[in-house]
């Protein structure tokens, strides 16, 4: 296939007709201008979007930082267990709370009781309640210690037994005046000391 030269030059010079060199230049240098315009538009545009995403990034990053758990802050787990720790320690001490109120209560009860008693005894006069003869109860006190006197027949004591620390049993005879109370006493309490 052979392309015929004088074709070419024919077909060339038809097209030269079309063409306008001034008006292709005007467009080619709009389009030149065009596309330098765009350019920089992109260039601003990317430009600001990258300082943008900078921006965005920074926040990301102290979003991230801020989301972080800090090492003073127990985990999750470790959270867990202390909440679970602190409630089996709150409701032992809610039972311990319970059962210290219980026996408060109780104790109170049992005050408010012998209060009670104990007014109704003060009120009551057990003396009053019995006879008693001062007489007897003396000499119950005194073989108690250890002195037993002996009665004669007219009411006068003439003699004591006395039951002395070792276990011995000595008597003591009132029929001698040339003693007095005092020296009887002292030789009682020398028999009981024995």
């Amino acid at each position: 296939m052979s392309v015929d030269i004088k074709d070419t030059i024919t077909t060339i010079r038809e097209a030269a007709a079309f063409i306008d060199a001034g008006e292709d230049f005007l467009t080619i240098a709009a389009a030149e201008e065009l596309m330098s315009n765009t350019e920089n538009a992109r260039k601003k545009e990317t430009d600001k979007l990258r300082s943008e995403e900078r921006e965005l990034a920074r926040i990301l990053e102290a979003a991230q930082h801020s989301a972080r758990r800090p090492d003073s802050v127990p985990s999750r787990q470790q959270h867990a267990a202390r909440l679970e720790d602190l409630d089996v320690k709150k409701f032992s001490l809610g039972k311990a709370i319970n059962e210290a109120e219980s026996s408060l209560a109780s104790k109170e009860a049992e005050l408010a009781r012998l209060k009670e008693e104990l007014r109704a005894l003060e009120e009551e006069d057990p003396a009053a309640d019995h006879e008693l003869n001062a007489n007897s109860l003396r000499l119950q006190i005194y073989k108690g210690l250890g002195f037993e006197p002996i009665i004669d027949r007219n009411g006068q004591m003439k003699k004591m037994l006395i039951r002395a620390q070792s276990g011995d049993i000595h008597c003591l005879t009132f029929d001698d005046s040339q003693r007095s109370n005092f020296q009887h006493v002292q030789e009682a309490w020398k028999l009981a000391s024995s």
